[in-house]
Protein backbone atom coordinates (compact mmCIF):
# COMPACT_ATOMS: atom_id res chain seq x y z
CA UNK A 1 0.00 0.00 0.00
CA UNK A 2 2.82 2.24 0.52
CA UNK A 3 3.88 1.79 -2.59
CA UNK A 4 1.05 2.84 -4.39
CA UNK A 5 0.93 5.57 -2.17
CA UNK A 6 4.65 6.88 -2.84
CA UNK A 7 3.39 6.80 -6.97
CA UNK A 8 0.52 8.82 -6.43
CA UNK A 9 2.30 11.14 -4.46
CA UNK A 10 4.27 12.18 -7.88
CA UNK A 11 2.98 14.25 -10.71
CA UNK A 12 1.52 12.04 -13.22
CA UNK A 13 2.86 12.96 -16.95
CA UNK A 14 0.30 14.66 -18.46
CA UNK A 15 -0.35 11.56 -21.60
CA UNK A 16 -1.34 9.77 -18.61
CA UNK A 17 -3.93 12.14 -17.53
CA UNK A 18 -5.32 12.54 -20.83
CA UNK A 19 -5.96 9.06 -21.58
CA UNK A 20 -7.45 8.36 -17.91
CA UNK A 21 -9.68 11.35 -18.70
CA UNK A 22 -10.37 9.87 -21.88
CA UNK A 23 -11.04 6.62 -20.62
CA UNK A 24 -13.08 7.98 -18.10
CA UNK A 25 -15.38 9.98 -20.46
CA UNK A 26 -16.07 6.91 -22.53
CA UNK A 27 -17.35 4.89 -19.55
CA UNK A 28 -19.73 7.40 -18.49
CA UNK A 29 -20.84 7.60 -22.38
CA UNK A 30 -21.18 3.18 -21.94
CA UNK A 31 -22.74 3.36 -18.44
CA UNK A 32 -25.08 6.28 -18.08
CA UNK A 33 -25.76 7.55 -21.93
CA UNK A 34 -24.25 11.10 -21.46
CA UNK A 35 -20.65 12.47 -21.72
CA UNK A 36 -18.67 14.53 -19.28
CA UNK A 37 -20.48 18.14 -18.43
CA UNK A 38 -20.50 19.94 -15.31
CA UNK A 39 -23.34 22.90 -15.72
CA UNK A 40 -25.99 21.27 -15.98
CA UNK A 41 -26.30 20.48 -12.53
CA UNK A 42 -25.51 23.56 -11.41
CA UNK A 43 -28.60 24.99 -13.55
CA UNK A 44 -30.72 22.33 -12.11
CA UNK A 45 -29.69 22.90 -8.33
CA UNK A 46 -30.65 26.45 -9.39
CA UNK A 47 -33.76 25.37 -10.30
CA UNK A 48 -34.02 23.51 -7.26
CA UNK A 49 -33.36 26.72 -4.84
CA UNK A 50 -35.79 28.63 -6.97
CA UNK A 51 -38.69 26.22 -6.25
CA UNK A 52 -37.73 26.34 -2.68
CA UNK A 53 -38.82 30.29 -3.21
CA UNK A 54 -42.24 28.83 -4.78
CA UNK A 55 -40.49 30.12 -7.97
CA UNK A 56 -41.88 27.83 -11.24
CA UNK A 57 -39.52 28.15 -13.43
CA UNK A 58 -39.81 24.82 -15.62
CA UNK A 59 -42.79 26.61 -17.86
CA UNK A 60 -39.81 29.21 -19.23
CA UNK A 61 -38.66 29.09 -23.26
CA UNK A 62 -35.09 27.57 -22.09
CA UNK A 63 -36.81 24.35 -20.77
CA UNK A 64 -39.33 24.11 -23.13
CA UNK A 65 -36.24 23.97 -26.15
CA UNK A 66 -34.49 21.26 -23.95
CA UNK A 67 -37.71 19.28 -22.86
CA UNK A 68 -36.51 15.75 -24.13
CA UNK A 69 -33.42 16.89 -22.09
CA UNK A 70 -34.55 18.47 -18.45
CA UNK A 71 -38.44 17.62 -17.98
CA UNK A 72 -38.04 14.11 -16.75
CA UNK A 73 -35.89 15.26 -14.24
CA UNK A 74 -37.90 18.59 -14.00
CA UNK A 75 -41.14 15.95 -13.08
CA UNK A 76 -39.37 13.37 -10.76
CA UNK A 77 -37.95 16.32 -8.65
CA UNK A 78 -34.73 14.70 -8.57
CA UNK A 79 -32.95 18.05 -8.96
CA UNK A 80 -30.53 17.77 -6.43
CA UNK A 81 -29.77 14.50 -6.64
CA UNK A 82 -29.54 13.02 -10.67
CA UNK A 83 -26.73 11.89 -13.52
CA UNK A 84 -25.78 15.27 -13.74
CA UNK A 85 -25.14 16.24 -9.99
CA UNK A 86 -23.20 12.54 -9.23
CA UNK A 87 -21.21 13.61 -11.63
CA UNK A 88 -20.21 16.80 -9.76
CA UNK A 89 -19.80 15.67 -6.79
CA UNK A 90 -17.44 12.79 -7.98
CA UNK A 91 -15.18 15.43 -9.88
CA UNK A 92 -15.16 17.84 -6.60
CA UNK A 93 -14.61 13.90 -4.22
CA UNK A 94 -11.98 13.33 -7.03
CA UNK A 95 -9.83 16.06 -6.75
CA UNK A 96 -9.84 16.81 -2.85
CA UNK A 97 -9.11 13.25 -3.45
CA UNK A 98 -5.60 13.85 -5.43
CA UNK A 99 -4.86 17.24 -3.96
CA UNK A 100 -4.94 15.19 -0.56
CA UNK A 101 -2.44 12.61 -1.94
CA UNK A 102 -0.26 15.17 -3.37
CA UNK A 103 -0.11 16.94 -0.31
CA UNK A 104 -1.24 20.06 -1.86
CA UNK A 105 -4.50 20.89 -0.08
CA UNK A 106 -4.54 24.28 2.19
CA UNK A 107 -6.56 27.03 2.66
CA UNK A 108 -5.77 30.45 1.40
CA UNK A 109 -6.85 34.14 2.49
CA UNK A 110 -8.79 36.22 0.20
CA UNK A 111 -5.85 38.74 -0.42
CA UNK A 112 -8.29 41.43 -1.36
CA UNK A 113 -11.61 42.55 -1.66
CA UNK A 114 -10.89 43.58 -5.55
CA UNK A 115 -9.52 39.64 -5.70
CA UNK A 116 -13.11 38.58 -4.38
CA UNK A 117 -15.36 41.19 -6.57
CA UNK A 118 -13.52 40.23 -9.69
CA UNK A 119 -13.73 36.29 -8.36
CA UNK A 120 -17.11 36.80 -8.01
CA UNK A 121 -18.30 39.23 -10.91
CA UNK A 122 -15.89 36.35 -13.21
CA UNK A 123 -18.15 33.57 -11.64
CA UNK A 124 -21.89 34.63 -12.48
CA UNK A 125 -20.40 35.69 -16.18
CA UNK A 126 -19.11 31.86 -16.84
CA UNK A 127 -22.30 30.43 -14.96
CA UNK A 128 -24.54 32.47 -17.57
CA UNK A 129 -21.98 32.21 -20.63
CA UNK A 130 -22.30 28.58 -20.02
CA UNK A 131 -26.11 28.71 -20.00
CA UNK A 132 -25.91 30.49 -23.65
CA UNK A 133 -23.51 28.68 -24.80
CA UNK A 134 -25.36 25.27 -23.58
CA UNK A 135 -22.61 24.49 -21.70
CA UNK A 136 -19.43 24.78 -20.86
CA UNK A 137 -15.39 23.67 -22.15
CA UNK A 138 -16.01 20.48 -20.81
CA UNK A 139 -18.90 19.85 -22.98
CA UNK A 140 -18.03 21.71 -25.64
CA UNK A 141 -13.99 20.79 -26.04
CA UNK A 142 -13.59 17.56 -24.37
CA UNK A 143 -16.78 15.54 -25.32
CA UNK A 144 -16.68 17.03 -28.49
CA UNK A 145 -13.65 15.84 -29.38
CA UNK A 146 -14.08 12.53 -29.18
CA UNK A 147 -17.01 12.68 -31.13
CA UNK A 148 -15.26 13.93 -33.95
CA UNK A 149 -17.27 17.67 -33.91
CA UNK A 150 -15.75 20.29 -35.92
CA UNK A 151 -17.04 22.65 -33.16
CA UNK A 152 -15.05 21.32 -30.93
CA UNK A 153 -11.99 21.36 -32.85
CA UNK A 154 -12.95 25.86 -33.52
CA UNK A 155 -13.66 26.09 -30.01
CA UNK A 156 -10.43 24.91 -28.80
CA UNK A 157 -8.65 27.22 -30.84
CA UNK A 158 -10.68 30.37 -29.29
CA UNK A 159 -10.81 29.22 -26.08
CA UNK A 160 -6.69 29.04 -26.03
CA UNK A 161 -6.97 32.92 -27.33
CA UNK A 162 -9.38 33.97 -25.36
CA UNK A 163 -6.83 32.18 -22.15
CA UNK A 164 -4.68 34.45 -23.66
CA UNK A 165 -6.21 37.72 -23.45
CA UNK A 166 -7.21 36.87 -19.76
CA UNK A 167 -3.72 36.24 -18.63
CA UNK A 168 -2.87 39.66 -20.21
CA UNK A 169 -5.83 41.33 -18.35
CA UNK A 170 -5.36 40.05 -14.74
CA UNK A 171 -1.52 41.14 -15.00
CA UNK A 172 -2.72 44.63 -15.53
CA UNK A 173 -5.42 44.91 -13.42
CA UNK A 174 -5.31 42.46 -10.58
CA UNK A 175 -1.67 41.82 -10.33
Amino acid sequence: MKSILKYLKKPWPCWFGGILLGCINVALMGLIGISWQITSAFLLWGVGILKFFKLDVSALEYFNYFKSYYQPILQKGNLFINKYAILNIGLVIGSLIATLLSSQFKFKKIKNKKQFVAALVGGIMMGYGTRLAVGCNIGAFFSGIPSFSLHAWIFGVFIFLGAGVGVKILVKFLM
